[in-house]
């Protein structure tokens, strides 16, 4: 193991020795390291014993009578073939070095802060620590899955590099969602906006038309009436329709907003494992829910009132036929009139006869 050119490639020397000094199979700092010849790579004696007995089920142990010859197995790092004798494990000599090296990290980081709660332990294996990352079924995981358990094909990654990674992608997506927040904000605005355009607009349409019907008051009273009814209908349902789509706003936005404080209560979990437990579905969550505005809009014009303007050049016989049709209605009522009239005085000629 080089542990100079890993130094001097880190500015950082404890951070880059805590790197080399970490087991490949359990992936936490070694505990009793050996060296296996001729290779040099280290091990955990446990880790070493485990993989030993893996590759040899029939190996009994030092003790016994029926002891074997030896064994042999592959170094997990660069996969060459180590020979045993018939000591097994114990017959491997222990890296003093390391565990001197070891001693005076530990030494250096005792001043470091303690983490608070308690590390998650894996349910198939109650002794063993969730301590690494299965990138194969992203979910966290301990060493013992990954030498023998369901994770033995996968392919893991240490939990405090996946831990940054995914951490680094929920502070991304809160600032996505952020954004997302102001948009929805801004469109709040625009709606509260149109809202009060459609108020002012129905306000002066109304002032319009009374102005109009003030002039042929007594005949258009009723009239009156029935068409400021129907502004005021129209009013309310532009009215409802823009307070329906701000309330469903406002809760996208409530809704956005309870998951931003959620995520950020989640970056401030100090235990790695803890955190990737419900990390990806905090990230899912935020990514379907940065993808709102999705809600409907208001038409370009909808807070106009134009249509309901008159044009009151008309004979006074023909006022009580205002409405806000076509017209080609106005022109059928007044060729009715026309044929009533005229059916009226062809009567009263036959009757003088």
């Amino acid at each position: 193991m080089d542990y100079k050119s890993g130094l001097i490639q880190d500015g950082n020397p404890l951070e880059n020795l805590e790197k080399q000094l970490i087991c490949p199979i359990c992936l936490e700092m070694f505990t009793k390291p050996v060296v296996i010849l001729p290779c040099q790579h280290n091990l955990c004696r446990k880790c070493a014993s485990d993989i030993f007995q893996a590759a040899n089920p029939y190996w009994t142990n030092r003790g016994s009578s029926m002891s074997m010859s030896g064994g042999r197995f592959r170094c997990p790092t660069c996969r060459h073939e180590v020979i045993m004798d018939r000591h097994g494990v114990y017959g491997l000599q222990r890296n003093l070095l390391v565990e001197n090296i070891i001693d005076i990290y530990k030494q250096e980081c005792s001043s470091r802060p303690l983490q608070k709660g308690r590390h998650p332990m894996c349910k198939e294996h109650e002794d063993e620590k969730i301590n690494i990352y299965c990138l194969t079924c992203e979910t966290p995981t301990c060493s013992m899955c990954k030498v023998f358990g369901a994770h033995k094909a996968c392919e893991v990654a240490p939990l405090q590099s996946v831990f940054q990674g995914q951490k680094t992608e929920l502070s991304n997506c809160i600032s996505m969602l952020v954004a997302g927040n102001d948009r929805v904000q801004t469109i709040i605005t625009q709606l509260e906006d149109s809202s009060r355009v459609t108020k002012e607009n129905s306000h002066q349409a109304k002032e319009q038309l009374s102005r109009k019907f003030d002039m042929l008051y007594t005949i258009l009273d009723e009239k009156k009436s029935e068409l400021l009814q129907q502004i005021t209908q129209e009013q309310e349902e532009k009215l409802s329709f823009i307070e329906a789509l701000t309330q469903q706003y406002r809760e996208q936005l409530d809704k956005s907003t309870k998951l931003v404080e959620k995520a950020i209560q989640s970056l401030d979990e100090p235990g790695g494992a803890i955190f990737l437990l419900s990390a990806k579905q905090l990230i899912k969550s935020i990514v379907e829910a940065s993808k709102g505005c999705q809600l409907g809009k208001t038409e370009q014009g909808f807070e106009n009132m134009d249509y309901f303007t008159l044009d009151l050049e008309h004979i006074a016989e023909t006022l009580r036929a205002i409405s806000f049709g076509t017209d080609e209605e106005e022109e059928e009522y007044i060729e009715e009139e026309d044929q009533e009239e005229e059916g009226s005085t062809e009567g009263k000629e036959e009757g003088h006869q």
